[in-house]
């Protein structure tokens, strides 16, 4: 069996090991005629990321890139700490979440997939795709085409395989928040390398993180009620920073000076979300990660729900009798747990940009509730970060 994989991120090389581990060879094939080396901001490896990675071997090896980051500081916009939150719970063996740079964690799955034998190429964007006997055939558009017995759709966010599968599917739904960030060096903060702080500001959220080799590692979520149309957000660096100071000066902290002298500063974003996907799977089709279920960066999860479903997948297809079956035993593993997580996030992205009533309410709640909320935080978010997948154990089919 040969799989082919669109999407060359995390959920692609990914899923292509955990294929390999199963038995099926696969070729990962980019839109993109480049690499995605130095490109982006951060992301959290949760603990239970950390688990599947662990299935595939890479646990070790993801481990070296970035920052242990065991606990989180809730702060309000005059600068005091209001809780402090493990970052989910730490493991028998001390494994504890990570922050890790975007692009070392896409350089990383990427070169140790190939040194496994898994060709990835690049330039090749998908365009169309469909059923030829008993298998695949995809199109890009470049001219060329590519067949195997069953195609996987890592292409994100904005997925065309999800499409090719449903054309009725549900677009991405903006949830009324910019994202930015950057690096910064030069500037002290009060807060212990590893521990990420988050501040509720008067204007936009704001999150930091000092790292141990005294960079400080910062996102901003300015809010902005209508999503900017394309082109909108294109604005120069400086004038970005410019507007992203104004915005967070008003706060006390070390927010406004993070931005004012960042040695790296990303343009913005539209953040958005995907509630549902109704069609996951179509005979030899598939779609995993955010192709089949994009959650808002609040949740902390993106990355590490698209490494559970590459080890889910594969071991359905080890063990069902064919195709179409491991496609819907893979769903129903898969679907009730990421849609929680969808909800999850955009539950929590809301609450940083609330109306003007909505900050009073927030704040007080933030003020008196939850430092009891922190207290019961390991038992109440045990859903979350406690995802395990035993390799040896088949999956069960669908009902």
């Amino acid at each position: 069996m040969h799989a082919i994989i669109i999407g060359g991120g995390v959920a692609g090389p990914a899923t292509a090991m955990a294929l390999q581990r199963a038995g099926i060879d696969a070729t990962v094939y980019e839109a993109y005629d480049r690499t995605a080396d130095g490109v982006g901001a951060f992301l959290t490896l949760a603990v239970n990321g950390l688990e599947a990675l662990r299935v595939l071997g890479l646990d070790e090896h993801v481990a070296r890139l970035g920052i242990d980051t065991p606990r989180i500081t809730l702060r309000n916009g005059a600068g005091r700490a209001l809780a402090t939150f493990e970052n989910g719970p730490r493991r028998p063996d001390g494994t504890v979440s990570q922050t890790v740079r975007r692009a070392d964690l896409y350089v990383a799955l990427r070169d140790e997939a190939v040194r496994r034998g898994v060709e990835v190429r690049f330039g090749k964007r998908l365009v169309d795709a469909r059923h030829d006997g008993d298998g695949v055939v995809a199109e890009f558009a470049d001219g060329t085409t590519a067949r195997g017995d069953l195609l996987i759709g890592a292409d994100g966010l904005r997925s065309q395989v999800r499409r090719v599968i449903d054309p009725s599917a549900p677009p991405a739904r903006y949830v009324g928040l910019l994202n930015t960030g950057g690096f910064t060096r030069g500037v002290e903060v009060d807060a212990p390398p590893g521990e990420v702080q988050m501040v509720f500001g008067r204007r936009s959220f704001f999150g930091y993180l000092p790292a141990p080799d005294g960079s400080v590692w910062w996102f901003a979520n300015p809010p902005r009620a209508d999503e900017p149309a394309d082109g909108e957000l294109a604005t120069s660096t400086e004038a970005w920073r410019a507007e992203l100071v104004a915005l967070h000066e008003v706060d006390d902290g070390p927010a406004a000076e993070l931005v004012r002298r960042a040695q790296v500063l990303l343009p913005a974003w539209p953040t958005h979300d995907i509630p549902s996907v109704p069609t996951w799977h179509r005979g030899r089709m598939v779609i995993v990660g955010d192709a089949a279920h994009a959650t808002s960066p609040s949740s902390g999860q993106g990355a590490s729900l698209a490494l559970e479903d590459a080890v889910v997948l594969a071991k359905a297809l080890r063990d069902a009798p064919d195709v179409p079956t491991a496609f819907a035993a893979y769903e129903q593993q898969r679907r009730a747990r990421v849609e929680r997580v969808v909800a999850y996030g955009k539950r929590t992205g809301d609450h940083k940009s609330p109306g003007p009533l909505g900050r009073v309410v927030r704040d007080l709640f933030i003020r008196v509730a939850l430092p009891l909320q922190a207290k019961r935080a390991p038992r109440a978010m045990a859903w979350l970060y406690d995802y395990r997948i035993d390799w040896d154990e088949p999956i069960a089919a669908a009902a």
